[in-house]
């Protein structure tokens, strides 16, 4: 079983590494061939491609002058612990033992813009491009025509590994969307995240980000790897509700307004 999840646009290079344990992404060639397309690219051009400040702009325009194609630990960090948004505050890697980390570098890949596939302990250095960021490079004119289906061929030699085909997708559809599931030989199952507010189910993204990193733990941390294992999730006050659920897209609700 492979468990998938997005980055984050906020990253933390500053808090003490949980584990001294990395590994090294394996798709650099086309994360320099992006890096280069990049630097083409003036600080207002960055600004308008990405819909950000000027400020933000100007950093990481410096962020892709500073990137190296040899990463080290010197100027990188494992991409599980240089993300910080919702989905990773919800994995909450500080109960993680160094097995916990062994565990979850076979289990777990996150989708990136730049990176393509990582796994929890790759290195990589300060960026920032989401996946449906409309650069132009000598692929297409965006980052799925840039990627094809290189992620799409690597995970499914990735889960022909495993002793379940099993893909839980706990990805953004933005992200997602570089993956071909009619290419895959595996099952794919979306889990899918309810808050009850005013009476009313919906997803709130906020959440919904956090209960995807916990359920990425959960999985890691109890050494789960069959698809019915799924349905004993029941962190962060989340329970499975197999009469709202449908096939390959189970329904976790949480009761009661949150704060």
């Amino acid at each position: 079983m492979l468990v998938l999840l997005s980055p984050a646009k906020s990253l933390d290079f500053q808090s003490e590494l949980r584990t001294q344990k990395h590994s090294s992404p394996r798709m650099m060639s086309e994360s320099s061939e992006l890096i280069e397309v990049l630097l083409t690219h003036s600080p207002d051009s960055i600004a308008d491609l990405m819909s950000i400040s000027g400020k933000l702009s100007a950093l990481n325009v410096e962020r892709y002058q500073n990137w190296e194609p040899e990463a080290s630990v010197e100027n990188s960090r494992p991409a599980a612990l240089a993300f910080s948004g919702d989905v990773y505050s919800g994995m909450d890697l500080s109960r993680y033992s160094e097995r916990d980390f062994t565990r979850a570098q076979k289990q777990i890949r996150i989708l990136s813009g730049l990176y393509g596939l990582l796994r929890p302990l790759d290195l990589i250095q300060p960026y920032r491009l989401e996946m449906g960021t409309k650069l132009r490079t000598t692929r297409g004119t965006n980052l799925y025509e840039f990627w094809g289906d290189q992620i799409t061929h690597m995970l499914e030699d990735e889960l022909s590994n495993h002793r379940s085909r099993v893909l839980v997708n706990l990805a953004s559809n933005e992200y997602f969307g570089v993956v071909d599931p009619k290419k895959l030989t595996a099952r794919v199952v979306a889990p899918k995240f309810l808050d009850e507010k005013n009476g009313k189910l919906k997803v709130i993204s906020f959440y919904a980000k956090r209960a995807r990193g916990a359920m990425a733990s959960w999985l890691v941390m109890n050494r789960l790897d069959k698809i019915d294992d799924l349905e004993q999730f029941n962190e962060l006050g989340y329970r499975f509700m197999p009469e709202l659920s449908e096939t390959d897209v189970p329904v976790f609700v949480r009761a009661g307004s949150q704060t």
